[in-house]
């Protein structure tokens, strides 16, 4: 398959690192663009639009690592950091509007209730994408090599 345009949503998680180098090596094939995401969420009694230093910064920490992550790839990528009411319709939207042919979600381990859950947000985005969407899921502690 080939890919011209790879999205990856990134909140700040080991799995995101994983995502990068992987968007990295899959666009150095076809030498595609990858741009990664941070969302910032906001709650609806405040605007879109209203700046919030401490995650703003939080934000731009994560791109920075992220951006070093695809150096160490010897691969360029964009960063945009973005704010949302809701994180799955954002990555919807930035990828029909980026036109983009991959979305490429890390996938930390985490359980709800004991069981492992796949949150609100990929769920979503499987449902929904207008793209080929690949998931790249972490490993449980015990069993990370």
């Amino acid at each position: 398959m080939k890919f011209n345009k790879i999205l990856v949503p990134v909140i700040g998680s080991q799995a995101d690192e994983k995502a990068i180098e992987l968007a990295c090596r899959l666009a150095r094939q076809d030498k595609s663009e990858v741009r990664a995401i941070y969302i910032i969420t906001m709650k609806r009694d405040l605007p879109l639009d209203v700046e919030i230093e401490p995650e703003i910064q939080k934000a731009e920490d994560i791109l920075n690592h992220v951006e070093t992550v695809a150096e160490k790839e010897h691969y360029k990528i964009v960063t945009e950091l973005l704010q949302a009411r809701e994180a799955g319709p954002a990555i919807v939207e930035e990828a029909t509007k980026r036109e983009v042919n991959l979305i490429l979600m890390g996938l930390a381990y985490k359980t709800r209730f004991g069981e492992f859950s796949l949150g609100e947000v990929v769920p979503y985005v499987l449902k929904n994408a207008p793209c080929c969407v690949i998931l790249y899921h972490q490993c449980p502690a015990e069993f990370a090599v």
